[in-house]
């Protein structure tokens, strides 16, 4: 009996102490990340996924981190590379979690990474894409703040570009505000973030609004 409770208490610390890893490392990662440190933030993704092999977090970070810094870029065989890379990290996060919307979140953002470096070249097939994925995350998730948001977002960069007004879309971006802040924080390193873009973007369109 004294053997059995020896090996569940040695269990039990070596669990906490692999939890404890997993959080340095994520902790570290999202470190690096802020201090603009993306290669370096995004090989730590890569090692703590390696070794988390049933958690989705650590590769759609690395994936989100790719995508995030491939806007800006000037050289199209860079920015492929990079988008292509973020995508298998996106491919390996869907298999350990299918029909997630922060996911599919993450791919609409990448093709949007393609739209904005070229529109003329990539906006045509990527834009339908985009609209689908938007939809196919609001029907799963229609109460997610970021799939409220990011498809706001979308239509009002669709209606910006054919001229037609933006205000019928602050109400869903206002619509999101609330999402956020009723939202329950209870997974560690979800991301939940997103509110205060939510509101920079409904004050930019309010200021619009109350232009025309």
């Amino acid at each position: 009996m004294k053997k059995i409770a020896l090996l569940l208490a040695f269990i039990c610390v070596a669990s906490l102490s692999a939890q404890t890893q997993y959080e340095k490392g994520m902790t570290k990662a999202f470190e690096l990340w802020k201090n603009n440190e993306s290669a370096k933030a995004v090989q730590m993704f890569e090692r703590i996924s390696s070794v988390e092999k049933d958690n989705w977090l650590p590769p759609y970070y690395a994936a989100t981190v790719e995508i995030i810094s491939a806007f800006g870029i000037k050289d199209e065989a860079e920015l492929t590379a990079k988008l292509n890379k973020a995508k298998t990290f996106l491919d390996a996060a869907d298999k350990l979690s299918e029909n997630n919307p922060e996911i599919l979140m993450s791919y609409a953002l990448l093709n949007t990474a393609y739209i904005a470096f070229d529109g003329q070249k990539y906006g045509m097939t990527l834009s339908g894409k985009n609209v689908a994925i938007y939809n196919k995350a609001l029907a799963i998730a229609p109460n997610n703040p970021r799939v409220v948001l990011g498809k706001a977002e979308w239509d009002m960069g669709a209606a910006k570009f054919f001229g037609q007004p933006l205000e019928p879309f602050c109400k869903d971006v206002k619509r999101a505000i609330e999402l956020f802040k009723k939202e329950e924080q209870t997974i560690k390193f979800y991301p939940y973030s997103g509110l205060e873009r939510a509101k920079e973007i409904l004050e930019n369109c309010e200021k619009k609004s109350s232009q025309n």
